[in-house]
């Protein structure tokens, strides 16, 4: 699927070239914003928005003109990326007008047209992308600084794939009124949705000319592990009804399953290659999951994810017979190859198309192309079970299915990593689709197991063994910086940075490296390390931290302001830890820390620390249960995580033997 690129990232990069700054007309409608005041605004923002407008004018033969003004006042300087305008144009629009304009507190006005703009293509910058009809337009407006307005207008005319429009009118600035209108021509006529506000009604200066318009909205702010914008951002969703004969908005997302389901007709057709192959992978393995697993790992591992998208080639799969030949392909590529693949087995498959930010589609969205990733549901045949089947669950009409993802080659067949799960998507079934929320797996199996064997001597040096055990995306992260490592000495960098967060003074003695390439198994490492200085003397007691390698607390919600949007996690997760330090001669503990008890429902943290014989023992287990937490319980999140800080900094008290 086709990806977005992220505005701010490409004005840090992008190096312009000096634009001509003309002295010019400013239009009436941004002149009229010179002297209106700025909305309720906190000290923090950079700037706010004055004035927008959309005007979107639907023309008889399906195609769509869209105009769209913004006015921004400044005020502090680092709100002048508000002056750069990005426009995405593909072969299916045209883009008539790019114009902008600046209007100083002092001095001459500005004006710059499309023929100021930075022009780029998007092949090549990201995730495998090789070829892509999509070219930017980047516009930059002299004088975005404190106290200046600037602002802008566009036009394009498109033949869109889905007659849907969305009206976002909400901003990571306060704004003071947006404005939005829609014209039909003669027997058209539309559905609206509200997302994230509430509905209001149009004014209608008749059946053809409906508009809109909302005011005084304060800004987004942007929060740490906050929900994606499309699930949190005030929108109307329009969905356009033609006469009939002319292709309609969808209406549901039955009605989307079956366009997709018509695109996507005779692509998974295996070609007399992909039977072979198919044999060929399969011969001698005796089970169907085998032969499951078998193709699955085939096109993970064997077919370059390689994107080649022009026009429709963004929504629309190659065929499989193609992407077989040239072994490589994107997201809906690979799931295509793979659904022929595990037809010639008796396997039947459904594409299954979903975004990887979780929170982008929810249940209440109505049916749009809000997408960006294919991956498949697999109907398992009757009476397959197996314990390392996981992601799983069961459809009226599908039957049980297993969710997987051929263009994440570190996942095996039976999971899904975190930001899949609990996610919802649209399942494209022969008779239509049906959104469909994805499993959550259970915290165990994202985890991360660490033991410890250590000694402390009366120097406070402490030495000894540590084994890690890895498993879900965690082991997948492990093995991703692995395959990334270009040197040798790289490859022990996870380790030296889990070290250097404990230790001031560190030395990893030897380090080694288990099932570093078996993905259904966890991933291991095994090192032993001497740390100097890790017991405090005060008097004749040494202070020693029983919680010795790993942080689980978090800043996350350390800050000024009240939390506004939920929390969001990549996943459910699973830590524990048990680490043994042996005393020195001539010790006894004096001293414990408590033990913690902490369980929020949404996540919970215990610890506890032992005398066991001539040893300190502490072990802890931490989880995260929901992929999802509310505002609400910000607060209870917050001491969670300061319990944890708490805990992570307590020691124990030795003192010599007999000594009191």
């Amino acid at each position: 699927m086709r990806h977005t690129f992220p505005l701010l990232a490409l004005m840090l990069g992008m190096v312009f070239h000096s634009c001509a700054a003309l002295a010019g007309s400013v239009p009436a409608w941004m002149q009229a914003q010179v002297a209106v005041p700025s909305p309720a605004h906190d000290e923090d923002a950079n700037a706010v928005l004055l004035y927008s407008e959309s005007v979107l004018t639907v023309q008889p033969n399906g195609k769509l003109k869209r105009l769209d003004r913004k006015v921004y006042r400044i005020l502090r300087p680092d709100g002048r990326g508000l002056g750069v305008v990005r426009v995405d144009v593909d072969s299916q629009m045209r883009l008539d007008t790019l114009r902008g304009w600046s209007i100083p507190a002092a001095g001459k006005t500005y004006d710059v047209g499309e023929r100021d703009a930075v022009e780029s293509s998007l092949s090549g910058v990201a995730d495998g992308e090789l070829m892509t009809d999509v070219r930017t337009k980047l516009l930059r407006i002299p004088a975005a600084l404190p106290n200046n307005l600037v602002g802008y207008e566009t036009e394009i005319e498109e033949r869109p794939y889905q007659m849907t429009d969305e009206w976002v009118f909400e901003d990571t600035v306060p704004v003071r009124e947006s404005h939005y209108t829609l014209q039909l021509p003669p027997g058209w006529s539309f559905k609206s949705q509200w997302l994230n506000h509430e509905e209001q009604a149009p004014v209608s200066a008749s059946p053809a000319l409906n508009s809109w318009v909302v005011r005084d909205l304060k800004a987004i702010d942007v929060e740490e592990q906050m929900p994606p914008w499309r699930g949190i951002a005030g929108r109307l969703v329009i969905s356009l009804i033609p006469p009939s004969g002319q292709n309609p908005g969808f209406q549901s997302w039955s009605e989307m399953g079956t366009w997709y389901r018509d695109l996507v007709r005779g692509r998974t057709d295996a070609s007399p290659e992909i039977k072979q192959k198919t044999a060929e992978l399969t011969a001698g393995v005796p089970s169907q999951l085998g032969k499951i697993k078998a193709l699955a790992n085939f096109v993970q591992n064997d077919v370059r994810y390689v994107a080649i998208e022009l026009g429709i080639g963004g929504l629309q799969p190659h065929p499989a017979g193609e992407v077989f030949v040239h072994r490589f392909g994107d997201c809906k590529d690979k799931a295509t190859l793979l659904a022929s693949m595990l037809r010639e087995i008796g396997v039947e498959s459904y594409y299954f198309i979903i975004n990887t930010v979780r929170g982008s589609i929810t249940a209440t969205t109505p049916a749009t192309l809000g997408f960006n990733h294919v991956i498949l549901a697999i109907r398992l045949p009757a009476g397959l079970e197996d314990s390392s089947l996981v992601a799983v669950a069961s459809d009226a009409k599908a039957g049980r299915i297993l969710f997987f993802d051929p263009t994440d080659p570190l996942t095996p067949p039976g999971r899904l990593r975190g930001v899949l799960q609990s996610n919802y998507g649209l399942l494209v079934l022969p008779d239509g689709g049906e959104l469909l929320q994805t499993p959550q797996l259970p915290v165990e199996l994202n985890a991360i197991q660490r033991t410890a064997k250590l000694s402390l001597d009366e120097a406070g040096v402490l030495r000894g063994d540590v084994n890690e055990i890895w498993s879900g995306d965690m082991a997948a992260m492990q093995r991703a910086t692995e395959i990334a490592s270009t040197q040798e000495t790289d490859r022990i960098r996870p380790v030296e940075s889990v070290a250097a967060n404990a230790f001031s003074t560190f030395q990893i003695t030897k380090a080694s490296v288990g099932n570093a390439r078996l993905r259904d198994q966890p991933y291991e490492w095994h090192y032993s390390l001497e740390a100097s200085g890790y017991a405090k003397s005060a008097g004749n007691l040494l202070l020693v931290r029983p919680r010795v390698l790993g942080s689980k607390s978090s800043s996350l919600l350390e800050t000024r302001k009240p939390r506004r949007y939920p929390i969001e996690f990549d996943g459910p997760r699973r830590d524990t830890d048990t680490f043994e330090i042996a005393l020195p001669a001539g010790y006894v503990v004096d001293e414990l820390p408590r033990p913690i008890d902490a369980d929020f429902g949404f996540a919970a943290y215990h610890s506890k620390t032992e005398s066991v014989g001539h040893a300190l023992r502490y072990t802890r287990t931490f989880e995260i249960r929901e992929v999802s937490v509310a505002v609400s319980k910000a607060e209870q999140l917050r001491q969670f995580y300061r319990t944890i800080e708490d805990d992570e900094r307590n020691s124990a008290v030795l003192r010599p033997g007999g000594a009191h």
